[in-house]
């Protein structure tokens, strides 16, 4: 059979355009997927939604789809993304606006629905992971709650031959092992193959981190080309087995470190990889290398998938309130910390004391802490105060009373810059598969 041909568009939300429609001209892919959720993420778009009921999916789908639609199209290559975000629906209209934007003729959106559970939440009081409290805990706080639904939600829509599949939270892997189980017929209780599926879509879940972006030191590793660094592909075949590619042509490396720096990434044990479809395992991978940027990986396995679905839930947590400025020439260390102690002295007095804070020297010990680059005297330096504030005019007044070290010692201060963000905290629970049920929507053009 020939070999299934599945490419990474997107690592995160705001990850880089061209190569993805790079891969959309010239891949020729099967399918094209575009992985642009964090953990909060979603929280985020929630709160952008509130603002305009009309947003909340990822603020670069369109200029995406303007890139890749129309090469998608004349190749037949289906698009699958969880750009969706807090508004899969608003997402799939975004869709079909660009389509006729660009003059196609035709194009199906399937629009997975059912993630969204925070209602579910708000009526059920059940334990946070890794915390003593309970949902209740976030009352008057709660932002958002959804589900990481697996490819089992995401199968009718492919099912329905849609040319794009926009979701909202879906596992990670679970993007890439939906068309694989649809092209090739896999059983949702095949765990081995599913589990064969998990680590192709983890492979390539981060994009370009596959293809060196993860391992580049130079002098140590030396990535070449990285400012036109592909993204990878897998061929995969009918019994799971891959090839982990890129195109030619492009920057970067696919070999068997950056295959197994990126197995690793993020992976706690990798016999028990926990996915919405199954229980991975990854403990007996083989990465070989083939050939020149091909890597064959097999040999993954997994057991029957948990009975619980995991939930992220968005919470306000606050403001973080934050002014930097520079001191440079002889002396710019002493004059730095200097500047710090004066701002330690000075948050008891404007009524932010005893907050958390972080005050640091960036490019001295922001990083690594006072151990560490203790005996340098660098000639220039940046500090920078921060703290955490229950308010967003306390917040405020951070920045400020790191300007006021422009008149107010010591000597040289410049370049400041002040910055107030809205905390948006994630927390984690497990619910029910029943609490999650899913459908989709057909949107044409």
């Amino acid at each position: 059979m020939k070999a299934f041909r599945i490419g990474s568009g997107a690592g995160y939300s705001g990850d880089r355009i061209d190569p993805a429609q790079d891969l959309a001209e010239r891949g020729a892919l099967d399918v094209l997927v575009f992985e642009c959720l964090a953990e909060r993420t979603i929280a985020l778009a929630q709160l952008r939604r509130s603002q305009d009921p009309q947003r909340g999916y990822d603020p670069l789908l369109e200029e995406r789809m303007r890139a890749v639609l129309p090469a998608c199209v004349r190749n037949g290559t289906r698009i699958v993304t969880n750009m969706g975000a807090a508004n899969p629906l608003a997402a799939g209209e975004a869709v079909l606006r660009v389509a006729r934007e660009l003059g196609l003729p035709r194009l199906r959106v399937a629009v997975v629905l059912g993630d969204d559970v925070l209602p579910w939440m708000q009526g059920h009081d059940v334990p946070l992971l890794d915390t003593d409290q309970t949902v209740r805990s976030l009352d008057g706080r709660l932002i958002s709650a959804n589900a990481y639904l697996g490819a089992d939600a995401l199968l009718p829509a492919l099912q329905s031959g849609a040319d794009v599949v926009v979701t909202g939270r879906v596992a990670d892997p679970a993007l890439f092992l939906a068309p694989l189980m649809q092209h090739f017929q896999w059983r949702p209780d095949d765990w081995p193959r599913l589990g064969q599926g998990i680590v192709i879509g983890h492979l390539l879940e981060c994009a370009a981190q596959v293809s060196g972006g993860y391992i580049a030191d130079p002098g140590r590793l030396d990535i070449p080309n990285l400012a036109e660094v592909g993204f990878p592909l897998a061929e995969v075949q009918a019994d799971g087995t891959a090839i982990i590619t890129k195109l030619p042509g492009t920057g970067g490396r696919v070999d068997r470190l950056s295959c197994t720096a990126q197995l690793l990434y993020e992976l706690e044990d990798p016999q028990r990889y926990l996915q919405p479809d199954v229980v991975a395992d990854f403990s007996r991978v083989q990465l070989q290398e083939t050939g020149a940027d091909r890597v064959q990986v097999q040999g993954a396995s997994g057991t029957a998938r948990p009975e619980q679905l995991k939930v992220t839930l968005g919470y306000r947590e606050g403001f973080i309130g934050e002014g930097q400025i520079s001191y440079a020439g002889p002396g710019a260390r002493e004059r730095g910390e200097l500047a710090l102690d004066i701002l330690k002295h000075r948050l008891p007095r404007i009524g932010l004391g005893g907050l958390e804070q972080r005050a640091e020297l960036i490019g001295v010990n922001a990083m690594h802490g006072p151990s560490r680059g203790a005996d340098r005297e660098p000639y220039e330096v940046r500090a920078r105060l921060a703290v955490r504030c229950a308010t967003r005019a306390q917040a405020e007044r951070v920045g400020q009373e790191v300007e006021a070290l422009y008149l107010n010692g010591p000597a040289g201060g410049g370049g400041v810059t002040q910055s107030v963000r809205e905390v948006v905290a994630a927390a984690s629970a497990l619910i029910p598969r029943t609490a999650v049920p899913t459908t989709f929507r057909l949107l044409e053009l």
